[in-house]
């Protein structure tokens, strides 16, 4: 029986996990859910799912969870905060950890699965921005396995059979769907509302990671976590524009060779083949009937009208401490467009003028990679502040 922690498990790629968990109770148990700061909604999938752990990321909200699960007459146990978090995922409570929790706040409970040699499905795109190299490294030492499970990484992953690409591999693609604003121009895009913004075409995600989407921040977070996944550099890293979201990554090798994955666009798919790995589960997600899709396209993405795909490059060209700063930015603007306190545009702006004004320094140790985190944190909500770049 294979234990698997959800972190973010009140997500919708924690929702996704939880499905194809479901689907193999002779094999798969959720022993481990952890979410931030929806009690009752972390109960709700405790009575669903009877895990032995719950974890409620605020300690605030730790007798509402113990109150919660004694109501509901459930065995499970009740904890709190990061450490607690990170005490579970490293010991005997789980085997394989889904790493689902937004933002930087998930990095701590990921390197600890990875220093404890887990099985790491990550969804995380955080964990590698921010320490990527750390990440990496701390894996390879403690013998961890890790899965990406972001629907592009997870195809790279797949048409590389899970070994690290060798000299074969001449170029990896990622490809975007383009978001809800494929097509539009900057001055279309001025005065978007976080409504749209949030109303992505194909995939069901949070309000962070779709803003992201129709940004093109997340191809850019991409990017760099393909980077410390697979080894290559930026110059042969490349980004297509696909609006059916179908063709989900491509591997270009040197006898001319190009290997994609195809499926319908299913978090699910990728969870499975991580749940599962080297084996292949069923997902509950149907197959592709491309007679029935009738065409495929792609284009280049704009970079003129969407920067902060550029942007997310030239921090990965400049390494360091730089996509600490990129990431930390993009999160408090994305934050600060939610809550209307500034415009859709305004986003990309923020990222830009960070970059330039806060020098990246080596990414020595989780202790520099949080000093640039704050500055950059800081820097950003002080220009919100004083409405520089509204």
């Amino acid at each position: 029986m294979q234990r698997v922690a959800v972190l973010g498990a009140t997500g919708s790629i924690g929702g996704s996990a939880l499905d194809v968990i479901a689907r193999h109770p002779d094999t798969l148990r959720a022993s481990v859910l952890a979410a931030g700061g929806n009690v009752a909604a972390l109960v709700a999938l405790c009575a669903a799912h009877r895990p032995a752990h719950a974890v409620v990321a605020d300690p605030a909200g730790l007798a509402a969870l113990r109150e919660g699960l004694r109501v509901a007459g459930l065995p499970t146990q009740a904890h709190a905060g990061p450490e607690a978090l990170s005490a579970l995922v490293a010991g005997d409570a789980c085997d394989t950890v889904v790493a689902a929790i937004v933002g930087a706040a998930g990095l701590d409970s990921t390197l600890a699965a990875a220093r404890a040699g887990k099985r790491l499905l990550l969804a995380n795109k955080e964990s590698l921005v921010l320490a990527g190299e750390l990440l990496i490294e701390t894996a390879r030492a403690a013998g961890a396995t890790i899965v990406p499970i972001d629907s592009e990484h997870n195809a790279i992953f797949q048409c590389l059979h899970g070994r690290a690409p060798g000299a074969e591999v001449q170029r990896i693609t990622l490809t975007a769907s383009g978001g809800p604003f494929r097509g539009r121009t900057r001055a279309q895009l001025a005065r978007i509302s976080p409504q749209e913004a949030v109303a992505h075409p194909k995939w069901s995600m949070g309000p962070k990671i779709s803003v992201d989407s129709a940004t093109l921040m997340n191809k850019g977070l991409e990017l760099i976590e393909a980077h410390h996944l697979f080894g290559l550099p930026d110059d042969r890293l490349d980004v297509l524009v696909h609006p059916q979201s179908l063709v989900h990554s491509l591997v270009q090798f040197v006898d001319g060779s190009t290997l994609a994955q195809l499926g319908l666009p299913d978090m699910r798919t990728a969870l499975a083949v991580g749940l599962g790995w080297p084996e292949r589960i069923a997902s509950g997600v149907g197959g592709l009937d491309l007679a029935a899709q009738g065409r495929l396209d792609f284009e280049p993405p704009d970079l003129d009208t969407f920067p902060c795909l550029r942007l997310a490059r030239e921090a990965l060209r400049v390494g360091g401490t730089a996509p600490a700063i990129l990431n930390a930015v993009n999160e408090v603007a994305v934050s600060a467009f939610l809550q209307g306190r500034i415009g859709f545009l305004s986003i990309a702006a923020l990222v830009e003028d960070a970059l330039a004004a806060i020098a990246a320094e080596p990414a020595s140790s989780l202790a520099a990679l949080g000093d640039a985190d704050g500055r950059a944190r800081r820097h950003a909500e002080h220009a919100i502040a004083t409405g520089a770049l509204r």
